[in-house]
């Protein structure tokens, strides 16, 4: 059975990550660089570098002997919460997640390599599939000839900020260093102005290969990330409801706060219910990660199956009762609906993980 309490290393490592992000994430500095990302890219990288080489959070999910901290997804599951209470710009979720689990499903010297460099955190790393693919689900790929690689691949989450790209081309995956000739980012218009898309143009690029069986590590990877993204969901959907209840406190209307009136009360209480049944899926999710559960696969859709539709509309409700000030540019709240709903399609839809759910517990639609 799941353990959904958090232990008390785990509230330890979240004081820490949640300190440092008050400290260098602040709501004023998110909206600043999503104004102008700057001339260090999409990415926040001092941040990056606190929580990384001061913190050793890039490794958590790497061995010890490659350099990693060899803790659990239940560490990183935590410190996505912070991440998505501040809707942190820094790779975490697609480099220390996504790409890491990709990589521990490759073996081989080539991907110990690139796993010790990304539990350091000096380079970062993007799994070079749609952000919108679901675990399980065809992907794209590209052409693999005479050791290096021709084509495109569009909607990369966090690629115009990484060093290392993992490619599928011709049933294998690839490592290509963005930085070289033959590799050309070009960002895409995305709604999320935290974490970017890319398309990705490969012209004769030099690559390494990771492993022959592309298939098998991309669905670690992503399954990874669909199962981790819910704990993401949650520190967005938390932010919500406790910056809303503040803010009806505050709020005054006919002498009264506006919180005291009692739709308003049904409204924020059948959220706060949304958001605790979420807590327990996400925790369900990690801690199935965590100890190679046999029910790994039922537990990482039914978070996403939940927790997506939670957090749009803890989102949602933020962005209506904050009232006119809610609908500034200058409110944060709407980078929250943007990465609510960008999430929301995130390595499958709600939809999609409830038809894989079904299918798992043997529930067919009539």
């Amino acid at each position: 059975m799941s353990d959904l309490l958090y232990f008390e290393e785990e509230e330890a490592l979240r004081s820490a990550v949640r300190g440092l992000l008050a400290d260098r994430c602040d709501a004023a500095t998110v909206l600043a660089r999503a104004e102008s990302p700057g001339t260090d890219g999409p990415h926040d990288r001092e941040l990056w570098k606190a929580l990384t080489e001061g913190m050793g959070l890039a490794g958590l999910l790497v061995p010890e002997d490659l350099g990693g901290q060899g803790a659990t997804h239940r560490e990183a599951a935590v410190v996505l919460e912070e991440l998505g209470r501040s809707v942190a710009p820094v790779p975490y979720l697609t480099s220390a997640v996504v790409a890491t689990e990709t990589l521990l499903g490759c073996g081989g010297g080539e991907a110990s390599e690139l796993l010790s460099a990304l539990a350091a955190g000096r380079t970062v790393g993007a799994l070079a599939v749609g952000l919108a693919v679901a675990p399980g689900a065809p992907f794209q790929g590209v052409r693999h000839e005479a050791g290096a690689l021709h084509g495109e691949l569009t909607g990369i989450a966090d690629a115009a900020g990484a060093d290392v790209l993992l490619v599928p081309a011709d049933g294998g995956l690839f490592a290509v260093h963005t930085a070289q000739d033959g590799v050309t980012v070009t960002p895409q218009t995305s709604l999320d102005l935290t974490r970017p898309l890319a398309t990705v143009t490969f012209d004769a690029a030099a690559a390494r290969e990771l492993t022959r069986d592309a298939d098998a590590a991309v669905r670690r990877g992503l399954r990874a990330g669909a199962a981790l993204l819910a704990s993401e969901q949650l520190g967005v959907a938390e932010w919500c409801l406790t910056e809303t209840v503040r803010y009806t406190k505050e709020r005054h209307q006919f002498n009264r706060p506006v919180g005291s009136f009692q739709a308003l009360k049904h409204r924020l209480a059948q959220l706060w219910l949304e958001v605790v049944n979420t807590r327990a899926a996400a925790r369900n999710a990690a801690d199935a990660l965590a100890t190679d559960s046999a029910d790994v696969d039922v537990a990482a859709a039914l978070a996403q199956a939940y927790a997506a539709s939670v957090t749009v509309h803890a989102a949602e409700e933020a962005l209506q009762l904050h009232g006119g000030i809610g609908m500034t540019w200058e409110h944060p709240v709407h980078l929250y609906l943007k990465r609510a709903k960008a999430d929301s399609i995130a390595y499958g839809t709600a939809g999609r993980h409830r038809e894989a759910l079904a299918g798992l517990v043997d529930l067919q639609a009539p």
